[in-house]
């Protein structure tokens, strides 16, 4: 009973320490990181990724894209909605600045999608490098007229 209840154990810890797909959704402001249920950040799936430099490298370039299409999608809401709240406010707006910021606006768009492109080929690298990882735990069963045993192998 003893030996059935260890087996037991140790099944349920090897696969409670499995690793999780990673997986990406696209939001209406941006993207989501999930690990199972989990939502990580930026920061926690660069940790995540750590261990495969391939997709860490891809991440890191996903992530600059981002940062330059935040940017530069900011600032064109800011210019666009300064001749907007002038305009409101009784003043004279000057739309030139409107025009301008619809422009970085969609400069922003192309950065923003290469960015969740770069980001899902990043989980892809990470996802397919855990296929390919076995666990270290192999239980086998052995049958033999005379006896029944588990045997456990650590390769």
């Amino acid at each position: 009973m003893k030996s059935v209840i260890t087996f037991l154990l140790l099944l349920f810890s090897s696969l409670c320490i499995a690793q999780k797909k990673l997986t990406l959704y696209k939001t209406f402001g941006g993207v989501v990181y999930e690990m199972d249920t989990l939502t990580l950040s930026s920061k926690q799936v660069m940790m995540v990724l750590k261990p495969n430099a391939e997709a860490v490298a891809e991440f890191k370039v996903a992530s600059r894209k981002s940062l330059i299409g935040s940017i530069l999608g900011f600032s064109g809401g800011i210019l666009v909605a300064l001749p907007l709240v002038t305009a409101i406010a009784g003043g004279e707006p000057e739309w030139y600045y409107a025009g301008i910021g619809g422009g970085l606006f969609l400069a922003s768009i192309p950065f923003q999608a290469s960015s969740r492109g770069h980001a899902l080929n990043a989980f892809d690298i990470y996802n397919n490098g855990l296929e390919k990882r076995t666990s270290r735990l192999q239980p086998a069963l052995y049958l033999s007229p005379t006896e029944v045993k588990f045997v456990f192998r650590f390769r």
